[in-house]
């Protein structure tokens, strides 16, 4: 299994907020089955200077990038135009108790 860092960023256009609002119960959902499966490890809301959400962060862990790949193809943000960009980059896990 490796480890995803998954930074996301919503449109910045006037409805990108309702968007989130709208998709927010069918993306946790999904998160909450992922974290089941052992595969959501820690994330959420990036929050602007004013509180308001402006994108994500999570730590998951897949069996490979295009599992990763297959669940961001059907996760309710990137399908209903919440996510418009969306850096993710592998991790090495780092074990304090080395």
């Amino acid at each position: 299994m490796t480890e995803y860092a998954v930074v996301a960023y919503d449109y910045t256009d006037d409805d990108a907020l309702n968007r989130r609002l709208a998709n927010r119960e069918a993306h946790l959902a999904g998160v909450r089955a992922l974290a089941r499966e052992g595969c959501f490890l820690s994330g959420g809301a990036i929050l602007d200077d004013d509180g308001k959400m402006i994108g994500s962060n999570a730590h998951f862990r897949f069996a490979d990038r295009q599992a990763l790949q297959a669940w961001l193809d059907i996760e309710p943000y990137m399908t209903g135009r919440v996510w418009e960009h969306v850096d993710i980059r592998e991790l090495k896990r780092f074990d304090p108790t080395a």
